[in-house]
C-alpha cells in the first residue's frame, strides 16, 4: 500500500491513505498484472475505458464525454514526467480529484 500512496503524493501531498486504499480495493486483481496496473495515455481505447468505467460508472459523473476527456487529458499531461504508462491508482486518484469526486469513494 505504501508504494501507492507515495506515488499519489508526488502529485497531491495531502492525499488520503483511506481514499487510495479504496481505489486499490476497487481495482483489485488488475493491480497484480503490470500491464493492467498502468494507464497508457497514448491508447485511445484505454482512455475511453477510464471515462466509461471510472468516471461515469464508479464516480457517477454527469459531465459530458468531452468534459471528461478533457479532465483525463489534463491528468495525462500532469503525469507526463512519468515516461510511458502511468500508475493506475495515481491516475484514478487525480481524475477523481479533478472531478471533485474523492468524497464519493
Amino acid at each position: 500500500m505504501s508504494d501507492y500512496i507515495e506515488n499519489v503524493r508526488k502529485y497531491r501531498s495531502n492525499a488520503s491513505e483511506e481514499t487510495v486504499d479504496k481505489i486499490v480495493k476497487h481495482l483489485g486483481i488488475a493491480l497484480r498484472n503490470r500491464d493492467s496496473s498502468l494507464v497508457s495515455c497514448s491508447d485511445k481505447s484505454e482512455l475511453e475505458r477510464v471515462r466509461e468505467s471510472w468516471c461515469k460508472k464508479k464516480l457517477a459523473s454527469d459531465k459530458s464525454d468531452d468534459e471528461l476527456d478533457e479532465v483525463i487529458n489534463e491528468v495525462c499531461v500532469q503525469m507526463a514526467e512519468e515516461k510511458g504508462n502511468k500508475h493506475r491508482v495515481t491516475f484514478y486518484y487525480l481524475v477523481a480529484d479533478k472531478l471533485d469526486k474523492l468524497i464519493t469513494l
